[in-house]
């Protein structure tokens, strides 16, 4: 089974040009903006998987972070079709991009929820 944090987070840097990942960096404020794309359950079968993922996206102003959040989501909606080494069959978003608290004033925070069905390519 194609890992789903290693097909979509290639995908939203070279689709929206900024760094992604599964781990947030340490220098996190030095990198913004940054798209962390995470495994946080679903179903995976023999042939294909459903994984759910939340999409982070952390950006200087909250502007930046609400403009990114909703483009990644729109992009997400269509994606479709042979991604890295996977083919993605459906993307359903399971929460919208909303505001999400992080630890440093200087650092805005969007996150959203996404199931993700796709097939080793």
């Amino acid at each position: 089974m194609a890992d789903v944090e290693a097909v979509v987070a290639p995908w939203i840097e070279g689709t929206f040009d900024v760094m992604a990942g599964a781990e947030t960096p340490a220098d996190l404020e030095a990198r913004l903006p940054f798209v962390r794309v995470e495994r946080i359950g679903g179903a995976d079968a023999r042939f294909a998987g459903h994984p759910r993922i939340a999409v982070d996206v952390f950006a200087g102003s909250a502007d930046e972070a609400r403009t990114l959040s909703s483009s990644v989501r729109d992009a997400l909606l269509f994606l479709r079709g042979p991604v890295g080494e996977a083919v993605i069959r459906d993307v359903r978003c399971d929460a919208g991009p909303s505001r999400q608290p992080w630890a440093n004033p200087a650092v805005y925070r969007r996150g959203a929820a996404y199931t993700v069905s796709l097939r080793a390519a």
